[in-house]
């Protein structure tokens, strides 16, 4: 398919022009385009004028990285949720795709194309919208703007228990998950709040106990002493008896990475989701 053709039905469909973004950390190369520089969404790099085949990516670890270059592929697109390679065990949490990697993706005809926000923008292909359909939840409101789009999602659940609720979950994301327990152990009026990710605010419980809702389901909830806004979200969730369910940033956010491969099929693009793998440090 051409690029462009492919570029514009990102830039339409996942409504760029609505959203903003900031990665405003990374290293900012040659490689990387002009447009990319200037608004942090989009087309990262800009290696081929047309595209056979996609992989698609929660984030850019040498997993990844080794998986694609190794299949040897050319007029290749890399589609990936986080610009950045994310470890929550290192400083800075998030580091960049390494310039030699960039190099090889140029001479192998391999472009980068990056959706944050506008991926985590609830919708069909969406973060949260995606993890809340591996559970078994069904959507019935959503909540929590960020760079001016909503990315929570308030759903039903048919489990009664937190416990049979945090099963599931394992389930869906392969390996245990963490249990908060801050509120009661029944889940109330069978409704629970999700947000794929970095989810875990201080400034969300206090509206989820306003709604009726005391069961909440993120990625990231470590309790770090040395990370304020972490020790504030664990306390204000016990304050308003909201239980938390932790399953990684990766995994929580994997299922929309997976779903990104049929809107590339729908265009006639072939490809695949390379997994990478949970921190479990995140939780």
């Amino acid at each position: 398919m051409i690029a462009k053709d492919l570029y514009n039905h990102l830039e339409q469909d996942f409504r760029l022009s609505i959203c903003d973004d900031d990665w405003s950390e990374m290293q900012m190369s040659s490689y990387i385009t002009e447009q990319y520089q200037q608004r942090y969404m989009g087309l990262v790099t800009d290696n081929s004028d047309k595209i056979d085949y996609v992989y698609t990516a929660v984030f850019p670890s040498a997993e990844v990285i080794g998986k694609i270059i190794s299949d040897n592929r050319k007029n290749v697109l890399l589609f990936l949720h986080h610009p950045m390679d994310f470890d929550i065990n290192r400083m800075p949490v998030f580091t960049d795709i390494p310039l030699k990697t960039l190099k090889t993706f140029k001479e192998r005809n391999i472009s980068i194309y990056n959706l944050h926000a506008p991926l985590d923008a609830n919708g069909k292909f969406s973060t949260t919208c995606n993890f809340a359909a591996a559970l078994g939840i069904e959507m019935t409101g959503e909540f929590y703007k960020y760079h001016k789009v909503k990315i929570g999602v308030i759903g039903k659940t048919s489990y009664k228990i937190i416990g049979e609720l945090q099963k599931r979950f394992e389930n869906a994301v392969g390996h245990s998950v963490k249990l908060y327990q801050y509120g009661d152990a029944t889940i109330n009026g069978d409704k629970v709040a999700l947000v794929a990710g970095g989810g875990n605010d201080a400034n969300i419980y206090p509206f989820l106990r306003d709604m009726g809702i005391n069961t909440y389901l993120t990625g990231i909830a470590r309790k770090v002493e040395a990370y304020p806004p972490s020790v504030e979200a664990h306390s204000a969730a016990k304050e308003c008896e909201i239980n938390i369910i932790a399953g990684t940033h990766y995994s929580t956010e994997k299922f929309a990475c997976i779903k990104m491969v049929e809107f590339f099929a729908q265009f006639g693009v072939p490809g695949e989701f390379v997994p990478g793998i949970p921190c479990m440090e995140d939780i």
